[in-house]
């Protein structure tokens, strides 16, 4: 069985994420957390890092024994699932522009069923690095602080080492 969806399949999927009870919604809450980090790569290698099972796997086993080698499992294409952190985070990617785009549907399993939320990635040439503008919406309320947290350690704190 293909596991890809056709682009308009995943535009829909999308679109119940968005209007499904359960889903958590911020219209009017705020509840937004927004990072801009600066890699000295180039896009390509960030945008990779983020599809890349092993290279995943690697950035966040060099930077936290309590993950294997193998913590990631990622299809890189739209309609791809992804399981990162041994399962503890799972989703869909929902868009990807090469180099310069990933939107994800994105949950932490132990979240009420049915819960999910949106992690955007864009990115761009700054200088010879890349700047990584990223948003994240849709969580369950009173997780701000924790999440933010969690993208800067796990994700650019991670990756920034495995970088260098």
């Amino acid at each position: 069985m293909d596991k890809k969806l056709p682009v308009i399949g995943v535009f829909f999927m999308a679109l119940v994420f968005l209007h499904t009870p359960g889903f958590a919604q911020t219209k009017d809450t705020g509840i937004t957390i927004r990072h801009s980090v600066y890699f000295k790569v180039p896009p390509a290698q960030v945008y990779g890092i983020l599809l890349s099972s092993a290279e995943f796997s690697a950035s966040t086993k060099k930077s936290f024994d309590m993950f294997n080698a193998t913590s990631a499992n990622i299809d890189p294409v739209v309609g791809g699932t992804f399981s990162l952190f041994d399962g503890h985070i799972t989703g869909r990617i929902l868009e990807l522009v090469p180099d310069q785009r990933i939107v994800e549907a994105w949950r932490v399993v132990d979240w009420p069923a049915g819960v999910w939320s949106i992690a955007r990635f864009d990115l761009s040439t700054e200088g010879t690095g890349t700047r990584l503008n990223f948003e994240h919406v849709g969580f369950p309320k009173g997780l701000k602080e924790h999440l933010s947290e969690g993208w800067q350690q796990h994700y650019w704190d991670a990756m920034t080492k495995y970088f260098q």
